[in-house]
């Protein structure tokens, strides 16, 4: 029998954005809303999009766990499981919530596979793009169902298109960063969504992406996703990432040496 997984979940996450997420975009009111933690909110299509996903998960992979931003929000002790044996699932029912609350794109909805604590499988959708992007380990990238891969040309840093995250980075690092910013082609802000700079990068609207907070639903799908297609994804440090790690700072690139010049250029004093 052939293994669906790809198209089972990538399947999963259009239904859920065209069933739950999509109807509330822009339809949200007041009591939709609430604030989670200081500064980060959850709305109605968050909690609604993770249930429908999570409970397919677990048919999909019977014994797996799921691990879902939501529900770590109520218990943090489901983060133990992203190193555990079997089958566990990273969920990000909806990336860029303060985008879609704000009714402003783009957004996007996630999900990882570990298996025994390791990266084995990724899904990406953008639903107001049409954008799906999937990956297994080992197996290589599709986007909406056609093999991607990362560029594997190197230009010169003043020709790179890439973003940087500032807005959390230590006073030195934001300093370096801005005084680096100069030596680029583009060195856009950020979207406020992990997901969109993920599939940018597999486009190739971007070349590199910088990112100070790791949460793992942020960065677990989006890292093997690059990985997947040719790319790299470390720690400011080069040591690769896992979402099961604790830390800041990720450096992601179309390429290796993409992702060298850009942290001389950014991340070197």
């Amino acid at each position: 029998m052939a293994d669906t997984l790809l198209d089972d979940v990538g399947g999963l996450l259009r239904e859920t954005a065209d069933q739950v997420v999509l109807p509330l975009f822009r339809k949200l009111d007041d009591a939709d809303v609430a604030e989670k933690a200081p500064g980060e909110i959850v709305t109605v299509a968050d909690r609604r999009a993770e249930e429908m996903i999570s409970a397919t998960l677990r048919r999909l992979r019977p014994g797996s766990v799921v691990v879902g931003e939501e529900a770590v929000a109520d218990d943090p002790g489901l983060l133990r499981h992203l190193r555990g044996s079997g089958d566990v699932w990273l969920v990000d029912p909806v990336d860029g919530t303060s985008n879609f609350a704000a009714g402003r794109r783009p957004f996007a909805l996630m999900v990882s596979l570990l298996t025994d604590g390791e990266p084995a499988a990724a899904w990406v959708l953008d639903p107001l793009a049409d954008t799906l992007a999937s990956a297994r380990t080992g197996e290589g990238a599709w986007l909406n169902g056609q093999p991607v891969r990362t560029t594997r040309s190197a230009p010169p840093v003043g020709e790179l298109r890439g973003a940087a995250m500032t807005r959390f980075l230590p006073p030195a690092s934001r300093a370096t960063v801005d005084t680096g910013a100069a030596l680029f082609g583009e060195l856009l802000p950020g979207q406020h969504c992990a997901g969109r700079e993920y599939l940018d990068v597999l486009l190739g609207d971007q070349q590199f992406v910088l990112f100070w907070r790791t949460l793992p639903w942020d960065h677990g799908p989006g890292t093997l996703l690059v990985r997947a297609a040719g790319g790299v994804a470390r720690r400011f440090d080069g040591t690769d990432y896992h979402p099961a790690d604790e830390g800041h700072g990720l450096l992601v690139a179309a390429n290796e040496e993409i992702w060298t010049e850009v942290r001389d250029a950014l991340l070197t004093p």
